[in-house]
């Protein structure tokens, strides 16, 4: 098992390489996949949009080995040189779609990170891994670094996968996995907002069209279930990946006072969200705290810091957020969106 690098330590190895002329400095971390790659200058006065167009390629061929850059040290202020950084990388911005947790647009399809109270963590996830169409890209950018953590832990989902137990994997492999979502309870956003929809009709066609299936019950309830593929392929590099939230929307990411609190309240059915094999049966609490074990041991951290900004390929690295003190200001973009090669109606391809 890997040692997870401590937050806030340089973790650094020597530098990877020059570029050609000497302007920006290259560095791998010392985490087991070298994830993610440093970029600084090394003279003031950068023109760092024009350094990307002109290394493009390689800044993709980059992501794609480490599966995330860190920019640092820019001098990048705020929206539209984020916005300009990610234009410079060729990534199409798209907008947050099926939302699950509260953000607010910003500028375009820049919006704040997630809403989620300080004290509490986000677990790691792939952006939008239960959806028909997801971003290849997530970029983070930096305004306002918190006083005390707050940082953005990444890991290597390839090196997840390997990680995880061959039993374990392979059925996951053989069944995909589920997400039930209720909407309405009153916990969590409503349907209309998730779906970005104003109707019944509206909210049918989209869910016909993303191959959700979908019920409605009393009081404008909608109990939402989709099937889909714990791992996937890479579409440019063809690597197996461990793709999905199945931790991460499992029950037991619940306190077990809220767990027992809610089943009691809305039975067990009508919790605000749950995940099972994709043949509906239960994932035991001990399966997933073997997946959070295998996220644990490939976790990186790094303290953030002002102007700081982080581009990941989405399928290649999971990204979180941990607990803070003090104002935290990172706002986030997704782009580049992916679609699975085919679609067989009620299957989890």
């Amino acid at each position: 098992m890997s040692t997870m690098p401590k937050p806030g330590l340089s973790l650094l190895r020597p530098a990877v390489r020059l570029t050609d002329t000497t302007l920006i400095r290259k560095e791998a971390f010392s985490s087991p996949s070298g994830l993610p790659l440093l970029m600084r200058p090394q003279v003031k006065g950068v023109d760092l949009m024009t350094w990307i167009t002109e290394n493009r390629a390689q800044l993709q061929a980059d992501l794609l080995r480490y599966g995330g850059l860190l920019f640092r040290d820019f001098e990048l202020h705020g929206v539209h040189d984020f916005q300009a950084t990610l234009d410079a990388l060729g990534i199409r911005l798209m907008n947050y779609i099926e939302k699950a947790t509260p953000r607010t647009k910003v500028d375009g399809q820049v919006y704040t990170s997630t809403i989620f109270p300080p004290e509490h963590v986000i677990a790691l996830h792939n952006e939008l891994s239960y959806v028909r169409q997801w971003p290849g890209k997530i970029a983070f950018f930096c305004e306002q670094a918190p006083a005390i953590e707050g940082e953005t832990p990444i890991a290597d989902v390839r090196r997840v996968l390997a990680a995880i137990d061959t039993e374990i994997k392979e059925k996951f492999r053989r069944l995909g996995w589920m997400l039930v979502r209720n909407f309405g309870s009153g916990i969590g956003p409503s349907w209309q907002h998730s779906l970005a929809v104003e109707s019944r009709e509206e909210a049918e066609a989209y869910l016909q069209k993303s191959d959700t299936q979908w019920i409605w019950m009393d009081d404008d309830r909608l109990r939402t279930t989709q099937r889909r593929s714990s791992i996937r392929c890479h579409p440019q590099t063809g690597e197996e990946l461990w793709f999905n939230h199945i931790a991460f929307w499992h029950t037991s990411s619940m306190s077990e006072e809220i767990r027992r609190s809610l089943t009691m309240d809305l039975g067990a059915e009508n919790l605000p969200y749950s995940t099972f094999y994709g043949d509906g049966s239960e994932i035991p609490d001990d399966v997933v705290a073997h997946l959070r074990a295998a996220y644990d041991a490939e976790t990186v951290k790094f303290r953030w810091q002002e102007g700081d900004l982080l581009v990941l390929d989405n399928m290649l690295t999971a990204h979180g957020r941990s607990k803070f003190t003090g104002t935290r200001k990172i706002l986030t973009a997704m782009g580049d969106e992916v679609r699975p090669v085919s679609v067989v109606p009620g299957s989890y391809n």
